[in-house]
């Protein structure tokens, strides 16, 4: 995410996605499950399969979508799983997948490397029920913006939403650019992030949805901070596709972003139980091998106005993306 690794390039991000995204697809659009995503002239007939990674253990919008009929003909073909959000759209960009989303400065950054995407709906968000957390051991020193100089901090990948949010928090709250470089940032899974407070291998750590809930419930953490607080209710990323795609495939592109808007909608309106029900039949349908006890500690989609973007999505984190040179002058949506 940040300040301890060399941001990525656009080339070395392009050679390490086809390379360990090579068995998916290629660049030029081909599915590996014999469909095409390049869709001809715009008029033409259109892609109705969309390749995408998911999350493990874990029901996206999109996969919502499909199964409440959302996506009308087009279809949904898992390549397999990501690990973070940068990785997610790299993989978009890239044409091996068709779709892919990660936190709004992540997406920034990607087309500021000159990735030839766009931002189509926002996907996740926070709220007073579902926000990421950062947190520490109950006994921990760790209470005050300044007791995390010198400490680590585990998130699930640099240059992301927690990254943005940590830089924001210890700027908010008086530390200097020198004491912030002090803060150490480590990547750890998300799944394992948890455990690794509880060892001490972190002092800290962000912990979201499920993961978050889980952890609660378990017993002998405690929250120092959350983006929630920081920000209120905001939206924190957006599912971006292609430029191409979209010129080729506008009926297949209403298609999505409408069927993602639906679902989260759906989940706002329905039941907890009902949504975790659902949840977990789609989870035991497809057969991944997961486990689907975590899903009990769902609150609330997160995601406010429909998904719908605006520009302070964006500008939100213009002093971050400027302090990292991620963005040169002023941010233009």
């Amino acid at each position: 995410m940040k300040r301890h690794l060399t941001i990525m390039s656009a080339a070395a991000a392009v050679v390490i996605a086809m390379t360990v995204w090579g068995c998916g697809g290629t660049a030029n659009g081909t599915s590996s499950a014999g469909g095409s995503s390049s869709g001809g002239a715009a008029g033409a007939t259109e892609v109705k399969e969309l390749r995408y990674q998911g999350w493990a253990n874990s029901v996206t919008l999109p996969e919502l979508a499909q199964d409440l009929g959302y996506l009308g003909d087009v279809k949904l073909y898992w390549v397999g799983n990501t690990i973070s959000g940068p990785q997610d759209i790299q993989s978009a960009a890239t044409g091996q997948t068709d779709f892919g989303g990660a936190f709004a400065g992540a997406v920034v950054k990607l087309v500021e490397a000159g990735a030839p995407v766009k931002a189509v709906i926002n996907y996740y968000g926070e709220d007073e029920k579902t926000f990421n957390g950062f947190y520490v051991k109950e006994d921990s020193p760790i209470r005050t913006a300044r007791d995390f100089i010198g400490k680590k901090i585990a998130v699930n990948t640099l240059g992301a939403h927690s990254d943005a949010v940590i830089n924001t928090y210890l700027q908010k709250n008086g530390l200097s650019a020198e004491e912030i470089k002090q803060v150490q940032l480590v990547v750890v899974p998300p799944n394992d992030t948890e455990e690794a407070i509880r060892r001490g291998q972190v002092d800290a750590g962000s912990l979201g949805g499920v993961l978050q809930d889980k952890a609660i419930a378990n017993g002998g953490l405690r929250s120092v901070f959350s983006d929630a607080e920081l920000f209120g209710t905001f939206a924190g990323g957006p599912y971006v596709l292609r430029t191409d795609f979209i010129a080729k495939n506008p009926n297949t592109t209403r298609t999505f972003t409408t069927g993602v808007a639906k679902a989260i909608e759906w989940e706002r309106t329905t039941p907890r139980e009902e949504v975790i029900a659902r949840f977990t039949k789609i989870l035991q349908e497809r057969g991944r091998n997961e486990n689907p006890a975590a899903l009990q500690y769902w609150k609330s989609v997160g995601v406010p106005a429909k998904g719908e973007i605006k520009d302070e999505d964006f500008t939100r984190w213009g002093k971050w993306l400027k302090d990292t040179g991620i963005v040169q002058g002023e941010l233009d949506p």
